[in-house]
């Protein structure tokens, strides 16, 4: 399943990101996901975000980044995911994390919107974290 993204009308950086965030929330709702939190931050300076926090069917967790470019001249959307910008998402999840037990199977996954949506899942591997 694909969905359409068009960004002509977003004129900030901050909208430009919120309005890819709001297709990619619809796209994985589509897909039975459910949304734990949107937008989560660790307390303090120098902790992580994470765009969308969900749930599949099967009770996986997924920490997902969301990603949008109007160009792929640089590698497209999710190869705009640094190992700095790994390692901060990871970091929130583990503090994420220290609330729930037993530890639910866990995935770190990518939606990428450009022309298209594109979830990538398993984006990155965190064993190196």
């Amino acid at each position: 399943m694909t969905a359409h993204f068009n960004n002509s009308d977003v004129k900030t950086t901050k909208a430009t990101g919120d309005a890819a965030e709001d297709v990619a929330l619809h796209y994985l709702q589509a897909q039975g996901l459910k949304l734990l939190e949107r937008n989560y931050r660790t307390p303090g300076r120098g902790g992580g975000e994470i765009d969308l926090i969900m749930r599949e069917k099967d009770g996986t967790l997924l920490f997902i980044e969301v990603r949008q470019r109007s160009s792929k001249q640089h590698g497209g959307a999710a190869a705009s995911i640094s190992a700095t910008k790994q390692k901060r998402i990871v970091f929130a999840a583990r503090f994420y994390l220290t609330r729930i037990k037993p530890l639910p199977p866990c995935r770190f996954d990518v939606v990428s919107v450009e022309e298209k949506v594109t979830w990538l899942k398993a984006a990155f591997d965190t064993s190196g974290y």
